[in-house]
């Protein structure tokens, strides 16, 4: 981590409470190293990391001149996460970028001295990432996902557009540390609803075209994909059974699924590049508070409705952020 020998600077108290204020980083002679982790792959990444980059910029910092990246992605096997953290942490990396719930607690369980920020992760109370929002503790900070609220509110949403639906399918990952909170703000929401839930784990890539085999024999009225399966391929395989998919990962209607209600994204990733500033600096990740979704972005994709056949209602439609034709 840089510490005041490595990075000079006088950061104000006005500064320090200001959520982007922030002073250009002095030259060092020596970049920082900013590992960045994930169980998917360079390209289904580039978003938010061009986000993290764009932010970091308006900071004032330079890749290659005051920091370095170093990537690591897991290619949709979460089971080489812990290996990939172990990597980082063996690179003396200053800090560490985990993206997702999986990828958050491999490096937490890597190194407990290597700064980490979260970027989102589940939940992270619940999972133990974290001893509170308000406290974190430890040397885990960063970005909840509230993707438990978020998966209840594209129940609903399943409901409004099919209002007969009795049967929705969650595609759930077993090797997700966070399926179990995510499942049960589900079962909450579909009693409430009273819709039976078909629960199906996934355990890997080449259980999904099983899977999917599965959801369209149990005869549901749709999918409810987990964020952290890969999203290219679960929406290739709804769009092949012809299901109504959806997720509260954004992007995922983007991607050809038929909905999706989630955070906004890039914002979010903005407000990484402010603890990595913050750690950086000198910040302890225990007393930067984590910070939850305040915006949120129902898009809908008529196209691929269109293609299965689905009718979305009008009052669905008005009340989408973005519609894709």
């Amino acid at each position: 981590m840089f510490n005041r020998r490595r990075l000079v600077i006088t950061l104000g108290a006005t500064a320090l409470a200001a959520p982007f204020a922030s002073l250009a980083p002095a030259q060092t002679a020596q970049p920082a190293r900013i590992g960045l982790l994930g169980p998917g792959t360079a390209s289904s990444n580039a978003a938010w990391v061009a986000e993290l980059l764009a932010r970091l910029r308006d900071l004032g910092y330079v890749e290659g001149r005051n920091f370095v990246l170093e990537p690591r992605w897991a290619e949709g096997k979460n089971d080489r996460l812990p290996e990939l953290a172990a990597e980082l942490v063996r690179l003396k990396v200053d800090v560490v970028v985990a993206f997702q719930t999986p990828a958050a607690l491999a490096a937490k369980q890597a190194t407990s001295t290597i700064p980490i920020v979260m970027g989102p992760a589940g939940d992270p109370v619940a999972t133990g990432l974290v001893a509170s929002l308000a406290r974190p503790g430890g040397n885990v900070t960063g970005l909840s996902g509230a993707t438990s609220d978020l998966a209840a509110k594209n129940l609903e949403l399943i409901r409004d557009i099919v209002p007969s639906a009795k049967r929705v399918a969650i595609l759930a990952n077993a090797r997700d540390p966070f399926t179990k909170v995510f499942l049960e703000q589900l079962e909450i929401s579909a009693r409430a609803l009273g819709i039976t839930l078909q629960t199906i784990m996934v355990q890997g890539d080449e259980r999904l075209d099983a899977a999917y085999v599965e959801v369209a024999n149990g005869r549901t009225a749709a999918v409810i994909v987990q964020p952290s399966l890969p999203q290219k391929r679960t929406v290739d395989l709804a769009l092949q059974h012809r299901l109504l998919a959806t997720s509260p990962a954004q992007g995922f209607a983007d991607a050809g699924g038929v909905l999706s209600y989630a955070a906004n994204v890039p914002d979010r990733f903005r407000d990484i590049a402010y603890y990595v500033d913050k750690i950086l600096r000198g910040a302890k990740p225990a007393d930067l508070p984590v910070r939850q979704p305040t915006k949120f972005e129902l898009v809908i994709n008529l196209k691929t409705a269109e293609l299965i056949g689905l009718k979305i209602p009008r009052d669905v439609l008005a009340r989408a952020d973005r519609v894709i034709k």
